[in-house]
């Protein structure tokens, strides 16, 4: 990454689960966790934080930049992945920059799919509310390239708009939506990653950085925090 200055970097994603890595300046992988923990991104976070510095032997003053995934995901969850980056980068006085998870997402699903450039992929995560947050992407030579999303639609309105027509589907959210997708999909891909991988947000980072571009830590929540006052709310969908 070009503001590392040979240092590692710590990569942080609590959009679906708790993903931690620490990623040398040469992009090699040091250490890389996950802990499937939806509801516990607070209690988990930090000590997984901690453990990943221990293990690649390096403490946070040591690092180059803390990259982050902005979601889209719900606002308790995503929050805390935010602040703890910002908290660390602050701390350290180093960069925090930011990458939309699901683009590392669908970085991971064209790979472990084996998906050849021009294929498209959707990936959906689990957005409450009988809704997935989505993307769309074609697959490049060298990565994915946004055509449309992020955004947050129930899986039936994705499929009447034709945002998935065509497209491998994959993601933590596409099993549970496999009946809605399947008719239109190129297939819905169960086995793909369920997770965005944090070492994919530095890959990326380092891409768009080395074009550039800047990028904010800004949280991509796409609608309103789902802990309101009492009323707040104008219905209720489940």
């Amino acid at each position: 990454m070009a503001d590392t200055h040979n240092a590692p970097v710590l990569a942080i994603d609590t959009s679906v689960s708790v993903a931690v890595s620490v990623v040398s300046s040469d992009g090699e992988t040091l250490v890389s966790h996950v802990v499937d923990a939806p509801r516990q991104q607070a209690e988990q976070l930090a000590p997984l934080v901690e453990g990943a510095l221990r293990e690649a032997g390096i403490t946070a003053q040591d690092l180059g930049s803390v990259v982050v995934g902005t979601g889209p995901a719900p606002f308790t969850g995503l929050r805390v992945g935010l602040v703890t980056a910002r908290t660390i980068a602050f701390a350290a006085g180093v960069p925090a920059h930011g990458v939309c998870s699901l683009d590392a997402l669908a970085l991971g699903a064209a790979r472990s799919l084996g998906l050849g450039a021009g294929e498209e992929v959707v990936v959906v995560t689990d957005a409450k509310r009988r809704e997935v947050y989505w993307g769309r992407y074609r697959v490049t030579d060298d990565g994915v390239a946004t055509v449309a999303g992020p955004g947050v639609a129930a899986a039936a309105a994705l499929v009447e708009d034709g945002s998935v027509t065509g497209a491998v589907v994959a993601g933590p959210a596409a099993e549970a939506h496999a009946e809605v997708f399947a008719p239109v999909a190129a297939r819905v891909a169960t086995d793909g990653p369920t997770t965005p991988d944090a070492s994919l947000l530095v890959e990326i980072a380092s891409a768009r950085l080395a074009h550039g571009d800047e990028l904010p830590t800004t949280p991509l929540y796409l609608r309103r925090p789902d802990a309101q006052a009492p009323g707040a709310r104008k219905r209720a969908t489940g």
